[in-house]
């Protein structure tokens, strides 16, 4: 990229984050030096004037695009240059262009076309009668079509009607009244429906019955409704219509094209109705929903995204010894016991369940596991059989007290069966693994979460139906920015966790797992430059973000940088201290002079950062695991009355409201508007994912299992 376009991508992105130019330039230099966000983020605050992830992440949405509207543009002209119609007028306005909506605007005239209609005219020789027509100055145009008649031109109504579809070709290529119907659109179209009479009885399709017979204007279409109508109509149980005032539009495109009243200006108008019916408003009402789906898409992701960070970011156990139960009823209750670090230790079926019915069999089971294995916590997945299970555990009589936890099982059978499980554990069976899974979750839910695709952890909406690019780019984003925010111990993590560090990627983690079998353990952040084909920016990009337990030194668990040790040396040694007497020592800490310590390189904000982790090195910032129990008297939706106050937990987040689990098979959906009392804006502020909460029963519709909630306060 030269000099000028530098300075022009600035520039963009300038106007679309309204940033510091200087912090975007100094951004994007690290970002062409293939620094990750994370790192950026967290150790260039100097450089980027203290961005935040959500800014840098801007910087890279924006840069991207200008970087594909400018691939395009080239491409643009070199097509037209090589057609021989590249003015420099024309150049100008090419390279003036900056979005592709515009660009692809103003190529239009030049896109080869062999087999429209105006083409076929063409070749008829009937231009020139298309021109004497928009020139409007003749009241005998067809005297005038009478000299244009030929072999392929019988009369002069066909000699008129080619000479028609070259116009409305000309008028479906002028920006000016594209973007005059585009303006009309974005205002005032209504998507309407109509369900297909075959269909109107299909059980499946009764889940859209909303929408068999529905209207609104488009921009007031929220994103869950027009990605269900989407849904509906791509699963064959409705049809979808763009619908606009027509005759209004087509008098405003008169207006701007017709200047006289004579016969020219009757077949103007006859080749303004058809250019709108047959190219504008198909092109144009197509594109205008393609939009609206995008910027679904982006919403949905956007509610997907805050899902799966809060989820990732939930409450870990941490390291405990953790008996785990996948709950079944005719195959029983897989058992598994997870040492402190995770690993499997033993597993067993037990049947306390229909048919078999072994209640006393499987406490005694369980009671011996829990004493042979030391057992702190158990860990019951909340699918199938869970309730039952958590009641039969809660009869167990344990000879020492052992907290008893529900863990959401989402996506654990697409673990059981992924290729990372069966790496991790080829001689047991997917119900063993599946155990296991919801066992880790409870321990840290961000290491045991990263081996599922985000997509199958039911925290989102419609994510089938989005972009799936776009989703999984922004689900990688979230999954990269939680896994650096709280750090990796080197020692213990997976592949796929270790995938996920600023700089590392899926080969370098294996590398990285097959050194540590090979040589036990690291003892320290140097020791991994070792591995095999780790370079030095990938050590520089994510040193700081992996931990090392009980290293020589003390830095090596923190995130403090190893480019930043010989500072916290310097800092140490002035107080006459070793490194480790400085760290944990707040009085100390308070006393050091931060400027003493600035460089060209480093300045307060990392310095900052610096003291802070010298406070807490290594600190974990999320809470810990709390035990929750739901209302034993409810077993089923049968079970619900109105006005009953339940305990529940916040299981997904919507744009429209909230699902809450409340202990039986159907969640509850909080409404927006049952949220609070006043206008609720956005859903995360009054609710999170995995969050405790207390909510009342409104409505029951037991045929269609749908609960109807309100947050308690």
């Amino acid at each position: 990229m030269t000099i000028t376009e530098k300075n022009t991508l600035v520039k963009y992105v300038v106007q679309r984050t309204e940033l510091a130019e200087k912090n975007i330039q100094n951004t994007i230099e690290l970002l062409d030096q293939d620094c990750t966000v994370p790192f950026i983020a967290r150790y260039r605050k100097e450089k980027t004037g203290g961005l935040d992830e959500v800014q840098i992440g801007a910087i890279v949405q924006y840069k991207e695009l200008f970087e594909t509207i400018e691939k395009r543009k080239k491409a643009i002209l070199k097509a037209v240059e090589e057609q021989g119609l590249l003015t420099n007028e024309l150049k100008a306005k090419f390279e003036a262009a900056d979005d592709l909506t515009k660009l692809e605007d103003l190529y239009l005239p030049f896109k080869k076309s062999k087999k429209t209609k105006a083409e076929v005219a063409r070749k008829q020789g009937l231009e020139p009668l298309a021109k004497i027509i928009m020139a409007q100055r003749s009241d005998e145009i067809e005297f005038i079509a009478s000299r244009y008649l030929g072999p392929e031109i019988e009369n002069e109504d066909d000699a008129l009607e080619g000479a028609r579809h070259i116009i409305a070709e000309w008028i479906n290529e002028r920006t000016d009244i594209r973007d005059q119907i585009r303006t009309q659109l974005e205002r005032f179209a209504l998507i309407t429906t109509k369900v297909i009479s075959t269909k109107k009885e299909d059980e499946k399709a009764q889940k859209f019955r909303d929408y068999f017979d529905w209207s609104e204007p488009l921009n007031r279409c929220p994103s869950h409704r027009l990605l269900a109508i989407l849904r509906a109509e791509s699963e064959k149980f409705i049809r979808v219509k763009i619908e606009l005032d027509e005759e209004r539009l087509l008098d405003r495109i008169e207006r701007r094209i017709i200047k006289t009243n004579n016969e020219c200006a009757d077949h103007i108008k006859m080749a303004i109705a058809d250019a709108y019916k047959r190219l504008l408003f198909p092109s144009l009402s197509n594109e205008l929903l393609k939009k609206a789906k995008e910027k679904a898409d982006d919403d949905a992701i956007a509610v997907f995204s805050k899902n799966l960070r809060q989820l990732l970011l939930g409450a870990p156990l941490g390291e405990k010894r953790i008996l785990a139960i996948d709950p079944g009823f005719r195959t029983g209750c897989k058992v598994v016991c997870l040492d402190a670090q995770g690993n499997l230790v033993h597993n067993e079926t037990i049947y306390p369940h229909a048919p078999q019915n072994d209640v006393s069999g499987a406490i005694k089971k369980l009671s011996s596991l829990a004493d042979a294995y030391k057992i702190e916590a158990i860990a019951i997945g909340n699918g199938t059989a869970s309730r039952e299970t958590e009641r039969l555990v809660k009869k167990v009589a344990f000879k020492h007290p052992i907290e008893v936890f529900v863990v959401s099982e989402a996506g654990a059978s697409i673990y059981s069966a992924s290729k990372i499980a069966r790496e991790e554990f080829p001689n047991y069976d997917v119900t063993v693994r599946g155990a296991v899974s919801i066992g880790r979750r409870l321990a840290d839910p961000l290491a045991e979460l990263v081996k599922i695709d985000p997509k199958s952890i039911g925290v989102g909406q419609y994510q089938h139906d989005v972009d799936q690019s776009k989703l999984k780019k922004s689900l990688d984003m979230v999954v990269e920015s939680c896994v650096n925010s709280v750090g990796v111990n080197i020692n213990t993590a997976s592949v796929p966790l270790l995938s996920y560090v600023s700089g590392i990627g899926p080969k370098l983690a294996k590398n990285i797992v097959s050194y540590r079998k090979e040589i036990g353990s690291y003892t320290s952040r140097k020791e991994i430059l070792k591995v095999p084909r780790l370079g030095g920016k990938a050590f520089e990009q994510g040193a700081g973000f992996l931990r090392i337990k009980d290293a020589k030194n003390p830095l090596d668990d923190s995130a403090v940088h190893p480019e930043s040790y010989a500072i916290v040396k310097k800092m140490a040694s002035d107080k006459n201290k070793q490194v480790p007497e400085l760290i944990g020592n707040k009085a100390l800490l308070k006393e050091i002079e931060l400027t003493r310590y600035c460089t060209d390189t480093i300045g307060i904000p990392t310095l900052e950062d610096i003291l802070s982790e010298l406070e807490k090195p290594g600190l974990d910032r999320r809470e810990k695991a709390k035990v929750f129990s739901f209302d034993q008297n409810i077993k089923s939706i049968t079970d619900l009355r109105e006005g009953q106050l339940l305990p529940g937990i916040v299981n997904n987040i919507t744009n429209f409201g909230c699902f809450v689990d409340i202990g039986i098979k159907e969640s509850g959906l909080i409404h927006v508007s049952n949220l609070s009392d006043g206008f609720v804006k956005d859903v995360n502020a009054h609710v999170s994912l995995h969050q405790q909460v207390i909510v009342k029963v409104l409505a029951v519709d037991i045929s269609r299992k749908r609960i109807q909630l309100k947050l308690h306060k």
